[in-house]
């Protein structure tokens, strides 16, 4: 739990109930004062580790450490440059690391990273590891799952034909380690308002818990409340995955003002346009030459308007001028194209334009009666497994739920809800001690 400027937040990790080592890791980088807010703001990162015996744990605990490590230090260059190369890097180590052991071969992680900055929020993304903003009652999921999954559901949209199969959930199309390069999706920046909510999670949460659910309890409870919420409630319905989750609600000072953006963000690493050896004196030797070459071409054009050949300024006082601005002319353009030959180009992100096409989904996640059934009857299931006396305790706080509901005091239910997942979740940490 922490908090900063007027910023809240809370990450939670849990094993879950079937694995015997937490594969998932988490970061989070406060900005140490208003100055650094406004040049590389908050940054918030999730990774989920694939690889057998200690190998996926290892990958996503390096994701995490160097893409924080990464971004501090290039967050000056422009934070969607900084948040890509910081990816970029970080890959290239787990790869690195990979190839070094046979037991370490072919290791990998997902991981979603954002940025909360004064201009909005930024998010760098591989795999399926997910950042939601909730706002007014909505989730909208910022973040493009990389999984057959949804190459197969979107397919499935494009074409209408209902009869495309389901995928398996599990199987990811892009993560950080298996290759020496990985593609970096970029999304944003998205506007922050006042009491906006991201949520970054792992699979281990969206997998068990519905995109609806995840806003329900990340809007109506505190960031604390609602992380353990989160991971309890994936605990409650059974967990087979580790499960990670960081919320996080924006104040006053992370909402984005209108003149935020005032400038270019670039985009790449300044590049040679076009290749040029030529050093400033011999770009100035060619241009001189050029000048000296265009004077020639003229008097040769326009001798036959020298009358008898010989120049006589005061009969000759048109031609003369022809003669230096051709020499001039010719001259400007070679050292022009000289200049440009010899510049770099950056590819730039104009103030008011947003990276990638999200967000991808949303829902409604306004309290209603279904929403809270669904989130207490899981609970109510689930507490038949409990010692008695914790599962008294669940089923009353159940019971107060529905009753608020049916009253109408959705905010109440909701917190009665999350009492319920607590007592649950406390008795799965007893059992494991």
């Amino acid at each position: 739990m922490g908090s900063g400027l007027s910023l809240e937040y809370c990450d939670r990790s849990d094993i879950g109930r079937r694995r015997s080592n937490n594969q998932d890791s988490k970061a989070v980088l406060e900005p140490w004062s208003r100055e650094q807010y406004r040049r590389r703001g908050w940054l918030f990162i999730v990774a989920d580790g694939m690889g057998a015996h200690a190998a996926g744990e290892m990958a996503s605990a390096i994701a995490v450490e160097q893409v924080a490590l990464a971004y501090e230090k290039l967050a000056p260059r422009s934070p969607p440059l900084a948040l890509r190369r910081s990816i970029e890097q970080a890959n290239a180590e787990i790869h690195a690391r990979g190839e070094s052991a046979v037991d370490l071969k072919g290791m990998g992680t997902t991981c979603t990273a954002l940025a909360l900055l004064p201009r909005g929020a930024l998010v760098g993304h591989v795999g399926d590891s997910r950042a939601y903003r909730v706002r007014d009652g909505r989730i909208e999921q910022l973040s493009r799952d990389h999984s057959l999954a949804w190459e197969f559901e979107e397919q499935r949209g494009i074409s209408g034909d209902p009869d495309i199969p389901a995928a398996p959930r599990n199987i990811i199309t892009r993560s950080m380690g298996p290759h020496d390069h990985v593609a970096v999706d970029l999304e944003g920046p998205f506007p922050v308002a006042e009491r906006d909510v991201f949520v970054l999670c792992s699979d281990g949460l969206s997998g068990q818990v519905e995109d609806a659910e995840i806003g329900l309890l990340a809007a109506s409870l505190s960031p604390r409340d609602a992380a353990g919420a989160l991971v309890g409630l994936a605990l409650v319905r059974g967990a087979p995955d580790n499960v990670t989750v960081i919320a996080a609600r924006a104040g006053q000072h992370e909402a984005t003002k209108p003149d935020a953006a005032t400038e270019e963000w670039p985009l790449s690493d300044p590049s040679p346009e076009a290749p040029s050896h030529a050093g400033p004196p011999v770009r100035l030797l060619i241009t001189a030459a050029a000048g000296l070459l265009g004077m020639l071409i003229a008097a040769g054009l326009l001798r036959p308007l020298f009358g008898d050949g010989r120049l006589d300024p005061a009969r000759d006082a048109v031609p003369l001028v022809m003669l230096v601005v051709g020499g001039l002319l010719l001259a400007g353009a070679v050292g022009a194209m000289l200049i440009a030959g010899s510049g770099r180009r950056v590819d730039l992100l104009a103030p008011g334009r947003l990276l990638g096409k999200g967000p991808y989904r949303s829902h409604a996640c306004a309290p209603t009666e279904p929403l809270i059934e669904g989130v207490v009857a899981s609970v109510e299931a689930a507490a038949d497994g409990l010692a008695p006396q914790a599962r008294t305790h669940a089923l009353e706080h159940v019971t107060a739920a529905r009753r608020r509901t049916a009253e109408g005091d959705f905010r109440g239910a909701v917190a009665a809800a999350a009492e319920a997942i607590a007592v649950y979740a406390r008795s799965i940490e007893e059992a494991r001690g």
